[in-house]
């Protein structure tokens, strides 16, 4: 085994021995295998009309709380403040208060220049490093593959902003369980993300975007189905998917008559890409990624005595005014 996969093991069993002992299993660990619901966006039917994303804001934006001010300064002072209760109206990137936006650019191709519109949100990984790695178990995926935020127990560290190849989680500083802690020294505020609308899928109904595209640009359905329709589609046109292999395959799949490689290289040509605006690349784990997270997952014992120690005390104080 080499230096790389002796790391890997390590980190592994760091985060077994860390969550185990302190946090109570995701329900998304024993989730049944195969039981994914997958969406496949289809790059060519979407005219970037953006009734997705008004559909999004309508179910989530109320949902967010706003922030204490004056938010508190962590420790040390280099840590930045991350707050966008201000700009909740923007909608060209991904925010707290955004989960979902068109991103947008230009290909050239044989018969001319394209205009090219992809509805972008978490991709909903089927092995998601944010949900494995999150030292307060807050990151979790359910048995239908929605990987979403508990946040009752999120405290904004950010680690599934870092384990995550596309940084998609968004950060909203002054907000959550952290404010009754030691908001100074401990957490960030919460992590925000599409949460697959989780709720209307126990209730079999589609994601409120899927739902809500005039144009049918997406679907949803078992993973299997969409693996195989995506196919279908990426043959017939002679074009590609994305999300099939990426990461080890997301619940989020792209197909395309167009090369992904060539609209990522678009994108980074109209500077497209950035914080808040995920890549079309290929993603996988880097060592730096897994070096940041390793001081994170041995904290976890200590996160997990501190948010314990907050049910205790709301437990105590609901007592106290019955």
């Amino acid at each position: 085994m080499d230096s790389r996969g002796h790391r890997r093991r390590f980190l592994k069993c760091a985060a077994g021995l860390a969550l185990g002992g302190a946090l109570p299993l995701a329900p998304g660990k024993a989730r049944a295998a195969g039981k994914d619901l997958a969406t496949l966006i289809d790059v060519d039917a979407c005219v970037g009309c953006g009734q997705c994303v008004q559909a999004c804001r309508s179910r989530n934006l109320e949902r967010i709380p706003l922030p204490v001010k004056p938010i508190p300064q962590p420790y040390p002072q280099w840590v930045r403040v991350s707050d966008w209760s201000e700009r909740r109206g923007i909608i060209d990137r991904l925010t707290p208060y955004n989960w979902l936006y068109i991103q947008s650019c230009t290909v050239q191709t044989e018969q001319g220049e394209r205009r090219v519109f992809l509805p972008r949100r978490c991709m909903h990984c089927t092995n998601p490093p944010c949900a494995n790695l999150c030292p307060t178990g807050a990151a979790r995926q359910n048995r239908n593959g929605a990987v979403y935020i508990d946040h009752s127990v999120c405290m904004g560290d950010g680690q599934c902003d870092r384990a995550c190849p596309w940084l998609i989680p968004r950060r909203q500083s002054g907000v959550g369980v952290y404010l009754e802690l030691a908001p100074r020294y401990l957490g960030n505020g919460q992590m925000f993300k599409c949460d697959y609308c989780r709720e209307l899928l126990a209730q079999g109904k589609p994601p409120a975007c899927v739902a809500a595209c005039p144009h049918k640009a997406q679907s949803i359905g078992p993973r299997a189905a969409m693996v195989e329709k995506a196919k279908a589609l990426a043959d017939e046109r002679g074009g590609d998917i994305f999300g099939l292999k990426e990461n080890g395959g997301t619940n989020a799949l792209y197909v395309s008559s167009l090369l992904f490689r060539d609209i990522e290289a678009a994108l980074l040509r109209e500077e497209q890409i950035g914080p808040g605006r995920p890549s079309m690349r290929p993603a996988g784990a880097s060592m730096e990624r897994e070096n940041r997270l390793l001081g994170a997952v041995l904290l976890a014992p200590l996160a997990g005595a501190g948010l314990a120690w907050v049910r205790t005390w709301r437990e105590k104080q609901k007592k106290r005014n019955v």
